[in-house]
Protein backbone atom coordinates (compact mmCIF):
# COMPACT_ATOMS: atom_id res chain seq x y z
CA UNK A 1 0.00 0.00 0.00
CA UNK A 2 2.80 1.95 0.74
CA UNK A 3 4.99 1.85 -2.21
CA UNK A 4 1.50 2.11 -4.40
CA UNK A 5 0.92 5.85 -2.85
CA UNK A 6 4.52 6.73 -3.51
CA UNK A 7 3.77 5.16 -7.03
CA UNK A 8 0.97 7.15 -7.67
CA UNK A 9 2.71 10.92 -6.20
CA UNK A 10 5.42 10.07 -9.13
CA UNK A 11 3.12 9.01 -11.80
CA UNK A 12 0.95 12.87 -11.12
CA UNK A 13 3.15 15.49 -9.98
CA UNK A 14 0.65 17.72 -9.27
CA UNK A 15 -0.96 15.64 -6.58
CA UNK A 16 2.47 14.33 -5.67
CA UNK A 17 2.70 16.30 -2.12
CA UNK A 18 -0.94 15.64 -1.12
CA UNK A 19 -0.20 11.99 -2.10
CA UNK A 20 3.11 12.69 -0.16
CA UNK A 21 1.44 13.88 3.19
CA UNK A 22 -0.85 10.50 2.83
CA UNK A 23 2.42 8.44 2.55
CA UNK A 24 4.02 10.43 5.64
CA UNK A 25 0.83 9.73 7.95
CA UNK A 26 0.32 6.09 7.40
CA UNK A 27 4.03 5.58 8.08
CA UNK A 28 4.45 7.79 10.45
CA UNK A 29 7.94 9.22 8.82
CA UNK A 30 9.06 11.52 6.57
CA UNK A 31 10.18 10.00 3.40
CA UNK A 32 13.26 11.01 1.59
CA UNK A 33 14.59 10.33 -1.90
CA UNK A 34 17.96 9.28 -0.25
CA UNK A 35 19.36 7.59 3.19
CA UNK A 36 17.28 7.24 6.55
CA UNK A 37 13.62 7.85 7.33
CA UNK A 38 13.46 11.35 8.56
CA UNK A 39 11.67 12.29 12.73
CA UNK A 40 8.57 11.49 12.75
CA UNK A 41 5.80 13.61 11.23
CA UNK A 42 4.43 15.07 14.81
CA UNK A 43 7.37 16.32 16.31
CA UNK A 44 8.08 18.48 12.82
CA UNK A 45 5.08 19.62 12.75
CA UNK A 46 5.11 20.78 16.13
CA UNK A 47 8.26 22.50 15.33
CA UNK A 48 7.10 24.49 12.28
CA UNK A 49 3.78 25.41 14.29
CA UNK A 50 6.54 26.78 16.52
CA UNK A 51 8.39 28.85 14.01
CA UNK A 52 5.04 29.92 12.59
CA UNK A 53 3.93 30.92 16.22
CA UNK A 54 6.60 32.80 17.42
CA UNK A 55 5.40 36.10 15.99
CA UNK A 56 1.92 37.44 15.34
CA UNK A 57 2.87 39.76 13.08
CA UNK A 58 5.61 40.83 10.34
CA UNK A 59 8.40 43.61 11.50
CA UNK A 60 7.63 46.71 9.85
CA UNK A 61 3.62 45.75 8.96
CA UNK A 62 1.00 47.96 9.88
CA UNK A 63 0.02 45.76 12.76
CA UNK A 64 3.48 46.00 14.22
CA UNK A 65 3.60 49.90 13.85
CA UNK A 66 0.04 49.81 15.66
CA UNK A 67 0.63 47.58 18.40
CA UNK A 68 3.90 49.39 18.74
CA UNK A 69 2.00 52.53 19.24
CA UNK A 70 -0.49 51.12 21.62
CA UNK A 71 2.53 49.68 23.43
CA UNK A 72 3.67 53.61 24.07
CA UNK A 73 0.49 54.81 25.25
CA UNK A 74 0.45 52.36 27.80
CA UNK A 75 4.35 52.61 28.28
CA UNK A 76 3.93 57.22 28.91
CA UNK A 77 0.82 57.28 30.30
CA UNK A 78 0.86 55.12 32.81
CA UNK A 79 4.54 55.66 34.07
CA UNK A 80 4.14 59.73 33.89
CA UNK A 81 0.96 59.46 35.82
CA UNK A 82 2.28 57.15 38.26
CA UNK A 83 5.07 60.23 39.00
CA UNK A 84 2.77 63.03 39.04
CA UNK A 85 3.56 64.16 42.55
CA UNK A 86 7.39 63.52 41.75
CA UNK A 87 6.53 66.03 38.54
CA UNK A 88 4.39 68.59 40.82
CA UNK A 89 7.16 69.20 42.94
CA UNK A 90 9.96 69.48 40.71
CA UNK A 91 7.45 72.02 38.69
CA UNK A 92 7.06 74.14 41.62
CA UNK A 93 10.74 74.00 42.47
CA UNK A 94 11.04 75.56 38.92
CA UNK A 95 8.68 78.25 39.01
CA UNK A 96 8.97 79.41 43.01
CA UNK A 97 12.24 78.19 44.03
CA UNK A 98 11.92 80.78 47.14
CA UNK A 99 8.78 78.65 48.38
CA UNK A 100 9.78 75.35 47.45
CA UNK A 101 13.79 74.71 48.51
CA UNK A 102 14.31 71.42 47.49
CA UNK A 103 12.71 68.26 46.71
CA UNK A 104 12.20 66.93 50.45
CA UNK A 105 11.16 70.36 51.43
CA UNK A 106 8.61 70.80 48.17
CA UNK A 107 6.98 67.81 49.15
CA UNK A 108 6.46 69.16 52.91
CA UNK A 109 5.36 72.54 51.80
CA UNK A 110 2.88 70.63 49.13
CA UNK A 111 1.38 68.51 52.17
CA UNK A 112 1.35 71.34 54.19
CA UNK A 113 -0.90 73.35 52.04
CA UNK A 114 -3.01 70.83 49.33
CA UNK A 115 -3.13 67.40 51.75
CA UNK A 116 -2.19 64.05 50.27
CA UNK A 117 -4.97 64.68 47.57
CA UNK A 118 -2.58 67.60 46.48
CA UNK A 119 0.11 65.47 45.05
CA UNK A 120 -2.26 64.17 42.27
CA UNK A 121 -3.34 67.61 41.03
CA UNK A 122 -2.67 67.25 37.04
CA UNK A 123 -3.50 63.27 37.00
CA UNK A 124 -5.62 63.99 34.45
CA UNK A 125 -3.97 65.91 31.73
CA UNK A 126 -0.84 64.07 31.99
CA UNK A 127 -2.52 60.68 31.08
CA UNK A 128 -4.06 62.38 28.48
CA UNK A 129 -1.38 63.97 27.07
CA UNK A 130 1.89 61.57 27.67
CA UNK A 131 -0.45 58.97 26.38
CA UNK A 132 -1.30 60.50 22.85
CA UNK A 133 2.61 61.34 23.06
CA UNK A 134 3.96 57.72 23.76
CA UNK A 135 1.45 56.85 20.64
CA UNK A 136 3.42 59.09 18.56
CA UNK A 137 6.87 58.39 20.07
CA UNK A 138 7.38 54.71 20.10
CA UNK A 139 5.32 54.07 16.69
CA UNK A 140 6.77 56.65 14.43
CA UNK A 141 10.00 55.71 15.72
CA UNK A 142 9.72 52.48 14.36
CA UNK A 143 7.90 53.84 11.26
CA UNK A 144 11.13 56.35 10.46
CA UNK A 145 13.69 54.02 11.68
CA UNK A 146 12.12 51.54 9.11
CA UNK A 147 12.01 53.96 6.81
CA UNK A 148 15.21 55.34 6.97
CA UNK A 149 17.09 52.00 6.98
CA UNK A 150 15.24 51.27 3.84
CA UNK A 151 16.92 54.56 2.66
CA UNK A 152 20.39 53.77 3.58
CA UNK A 153 20.61 50.46 2.47
CA UNK A 154 21.30 47.46 4.67
CA UNK A 155 25.26 48.19 5.07
CA UNK A 156 24.80 52.13 5.76
CA UNK A 157 21.98 51.28 8.01
CA UNK A 158 24.72 49.45 10.38
CA UNK A 159 27.89 51.54 9.54
CA UNK A 160 25.36 54.79 10.34
CA UNK A 161 22.79 52.88 12.99
CA UNK A 162 23.28 55.84 16.01
CA UNK A 163 22.51 58.90 13.23
CA UNK A 164 19.82 56.52 12.23
CA UNK A 165 18.15 56.34 16.22
CA UNK A 166 18.71 59.85 16.25
CA UNK A 167 17.04 60.86 13.36
CA UNK A 168 14.46 58.36 13.70
CA UNK A 169 13.59 59.69 17.12
CA UNK A 170 13.79 63.23 16.52
CA UNK A 171 10.93 62.98 13.87
CA UNK A 172 8.81 60.92 15.96
CA UNK A 173 9.14 63.05 19.33
CA UNK A 174 7.94 66.55 16.57
CA UNK A 175 4.85 65.20 16.00
CA UNK A 176 4.33 63.62 19.69
CA UNK A 177 5.17 67.25 20.97
CA UNK A 178 2.38 68.30 19.00
CA UNK A 179 0.15 65.82 20.35
CA UNK A 180 1.45 66.82 23.78
CA UNK A 181 1.60 70.59 23.76
CA UNK A 182 -2.38 71.47 24.92
CA UNK A 183 -2.17 68.61 27.86
CA UNK A 184 1.12 69.46 28.99
CA UNK A 185 -0.18 73.19 29.35
CA UNK A 186 -3.07 72.59 31.26
CA UNK A 187 -1.09 70.34 33.61
CA UNK A 188 1.66 73.26 34.73
CA UNK A 189 -1.08 75.98 35.05
CA UNK A 190 -3.03 73.01 37.44
CA UNK A 191 0.05 72.71 39.35
CA UNK A 192 1.96 75.45 39.68
CA UNK A 193 -0.84 78.44 40.22
CA UNK A 194 -2.68 78.57 43.65
CA UNK A 195 -6.72 78.29 42.98
CA UNK A 196 -6.35 79.02 39.07
CA UNK A 197 -8.15 75.68 38.56
CA UNK A 198 -7.93 72.06 40.33
CA UNK A 199 -9.13 69.89 37.15
CA UNK A 200 -8.78 69.65 33.66
CA UNK A 201 -12.52 70.71 33.15
CA UNK A 202 -11.55 73.66 34.96
CA UNK A 203 -8.73 74.67 33.15
CA UNK A 204 -9.00 73.72 29.79
CA UNK A 205 -12.31 76.22 29.30
CA UNK A 206 -10.54 79.22 31.26
CA UNK A 207 -7.42 79.09 29.26
CA UNK A 208 -9.19 78.86 26.07
CA UNK A 209 -11.19 82.32 27.14
CA UNK A 210 -8.21 83.95 28.02
CA UNK A 211 -5.52 83.50 25.48
CA UNK A 212 -7.58 80.85 23.16
CA UNK A 213 -6.05 78.62 21.24
CA UNK A 214 -2.09 79.87 21.87
CA UNK A 215 -2.70 79.46 25.26
CA UNK A 216 -2.43 75.56 24.47
CA UNK A 217 0.31 75.84 21.92
CA UNK A 218 2.53 78.77 22.72
CA UNK A 219 4.77 76.21 24.74
CA UNK A 220 5.41 73.94 21.89
CA UNK A 221 8.75 75.74 20.22
CA UNK A 222 9.93 74.87 23.97
CA UNK A 223 8.65 71.41 24.12
CA UNK A 224 10.45 70.58 21.25
CA UNK A 225 13.32 72.40 23.24
CA UNK A 226 13.16 69.92 25.52
CA UNK A 227 12.11 66.81 24.14
CA UNK A 228 13.56 66.24 20.98
CA UNK A 229 17.06 66.16 22.71
CA UNK A 230 15.76 64.32 25.31
CA UNK A 231 14.19 61.44 22.99
CA UNK A 232 17.21 61.65 20.48
CA UNK A 233 19.43 60.78 23.49
CA UNK A 234 16.53 58.01 25.27
CA UNK A 235 16.57 56.07 22.09
CA UNK A 236 19.82 56.50 20.51
CA UNK A 237 21.71 55.48 24.50
CA UNK A 238 19.49 52.96 25.03
CA UNK A 239 19.72 51.00 21.96
CA UNK A 240 23.83 51.18 22.10
CA UNK A 241 23.51 50.03 25.30
CA UNK A 242 21.53 47.61 25.05
CA UNK A 243 23.85 46.61 22.24
CA UNK A 244 27.27 47.21 24.55
CA UNK A 245 25.22 45.13 27.36
CA UNK A 246 24.90 42.42 25.34
CA UNK A 247 28.42 42.47 23.80
CA UNK A 248 30.50 43.35 27.09
CA UNK A 249 28.18 42.21 30.03
CA UNK A 250 25.61 39.80 29.41
CA UNK A 251 27.74 36.14 29.43
CA UNK A 252 25.64 34.30 26.93
CA UNK A 253 24.30 35.83 23.25
CA UNK A 254 20.68 37.32 23.59
CA UNK A 255 19.24 34.49 21.53
CA UNK A 256 20.24 31.93 24.85
CA UNK A 257 18.71 34.73 27.38
CA UNK A 258 15.30 33.79 28.42
CA UNK A 259 12.57 36.58 28.13
CA UNK A 260 12.82 37.47 31.34
CA UNK A 261 16.44 38.06 31.42
CA UNK A 262 16.18 40.19 28.70
CA UNK A 263 13.85 42.72 30.15
CA UNK A 264 16.13 42.97 32.79
CA UNK A 265 18.80 44.46 30.02
CA UNK A 266 16.12 46.15 28.80
CA UNK A 267 15.21 47.89 32.17
CA UNK A 268 19.12 48.57 32.94
CA UNK A 269 19.78 49.42 29.62
CA UNK A 270 16.29 52.14 30.14
CA UNK A 271 18.05 53.58 33.21
CA UNK A 272 21.48 54.43 31.60
CA UNK A 273 19.30 56.05 29.16
CA UNK A 274 17.54 58.29 31.46
CA UNK A 275 19.77 59.63 33.50
CA UNK A 276 21.47 61.21 30.38
CA UNK A 277 18.23 62.10 29.21
CA UNK A 278 17.61 64.54 32.53
CA UNK A 279 20.46 66.34 31.99
CA UNK A 280 20.08 67.01 28.41
CA UNK A 281 16.57 68.33 28.49
CA UNK A 282 16.76 69.56 31.67
CA UNK A 283 17.57 73.55 30.94
CA UNK A 284 14.59 73.46 28.81
CA UNK A 285 12.26 71.29 30.96
CA UNK A 286 12.70 74.47 32.93
CA UNK A 287 11.70 77.37 30.73
CA UNK A 288 8.42 75.21 30.02
CA UNK A 289 7.34 74.89 32.94
CA UNK A 290 7.68 79.04 33.58
CA UNK A 291 6.56 79.98 30.19
CA UNK A 292 3.33 77.64 30.66
CA UNK A 293 2.75 79.74 34.16
CA UNK A 294 2.98 83.09 32.99
CA UNK A 295 1.22 85.08 30.37
CA UNK A 296 2.96 87.25 27.42
CA UNK A 297 6.17 85.60 28.42
CA UNK A 298 8.41 84.38 25.70
CA UNK A 299 11.02 81.32 25.95
CA UNK A 300 13.82 83.96 25.38
CA UNK A 301 12.69 86.03 28.13
CA UNK A 302 12.11 83.13 30.65
CA UNK A 303 15.69 82.05 29.67
CA UNK A 304 17.67 85.35 29.95
CA UNK A 305 15.54 85.56 33.53
CA UNK A 306 16.47 82.56 35.22
CA UNK A 307 20.55 82.65 34.01
CA UNK A 308 22.90 79.71 33.93
CA UNK A 309 22.08 78.60 37.22
CA UNK A 310 18.47 78.92 37.44
CA UNK A 311 17.65 76.21 34.54
CA UNK A 312 19.36 73.90 36.55
CA UNK A 313 17.04 73.88 39.45
CA UNK A 314 14.80 70.69 40.68
CA UNK A 315 17.88 68.64 38.22
CA UNK A 316 18.38 65.84 41.42
CA UNK A 317 14.29 65.31 41.18
CA UNK A 318 14.14 65.24 37.34
CA UNK A 319 17.21 62.70 37.16
CA UNK A 320 15.27 60.72 39.68
CA UNK A 321 12.16 60.92 38.16
CA UNK A 322 13.55 60.36 34.29
CA UNK A 323 15.49 57.33 35.05
CA UNK A 324 13.08 55.59 36.45
CA UNK A 325 10.60 56.55 34.15
CA UNK A 326 12.52 55.95 30.94
CA UNK A 327 13.82 52.14 32.74
CA UNK A 328 9.78 51.80 33.01
CA UNK A 329 8.81 52.94 29.87
CA UNK A 330 11.35 50.71 28.38
CA UNK A 331 10.20 47.91 30.49
CA UNK A 332 6.59 48.14 30.07
CA UNK A 333 7.25 48.40 26.15
CA UNK A 334 9.26 45.36 25.84
CA UNK A 335 6.84 43.75 27.91
CA UNK A 336 4.11 44.76 25.61
CA UNK A 337 5.92 43.73 22.98
CA UNK A 338 6.65 39.95 24.42
CA UNK A 339 2.94 39.97 25.38
CA UNK A 340 2.00 40.66 21.80
CA UNK A 341 4.61 38.52 20.13
CA UNK A 342 5.90 40.99 18.53
CA UNK A 343 9.28 41.16 16.15
CA UNK A 344 12.29 41.97 18.72
CA UNK A 345 14.97 41.91 16.25
CA UNK A 346 18.16 41.41 18.66
CA UNK A 347 21.24 44.34 18.44
CA UNK A 348 22.11 44.94 14.64
CA UNK A 349 25.33 42.82 13.77
CA UNK A 350 27.39 43.73 10.77
CA UNK A 351 26.41 42.49 7.06
CA UNK A 352 28.20 39.52 5.88
CA UNK A 353 28.84 41.79 1.96
CA UNK A 354 30.38 44.83 4.59
CA UNK A 355 32.82 41.77 6.39
CA UNK A 356 33.60 40.80 3.28
CA UNK A 357 34.57 44.52 1.77
CA UNK A 358 36.48 45.00 5.04
CA UNK A 359 38.42 41.76 4.59
CA UNK A 360 36.71 40.41 7.99
CA UNK A 361 35.95 36.82 6.46
CA UNK A 362 37.96 34.47 6.57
Amino acid sequence: MFSSVAHLARANPFNAPHLQLIHDDLTGHRSSPAGPPGPPRRSRNLAAAAVEEQYSCDYGSGRFFILCGLGGIISCGTTHTALVPLDLVKCRMQVDPQKYKGIFNGFSVTLKEDGVRGLAKGWAPTFIGYSMQGLCKFGFYEVFKVLYSNMLGEENAYLWRTSLYLAASASAEFFADIALAPMEAAKVRIQTQPGYANTLRDAAPKMYKEEGLKAFYKGVAPLWMRQIPYTMMKFACFERTVEALYKFVVPKPRSECTKAEQLVVTFVAGYIAGVFCAIVSHPADSVVSVLNKEKGSSASQVLQRLGFKGVWKGLFARIIMIGTLTALQWFIYDSVKVYFRLPRPPPPEMPESLKKKLGLTQ
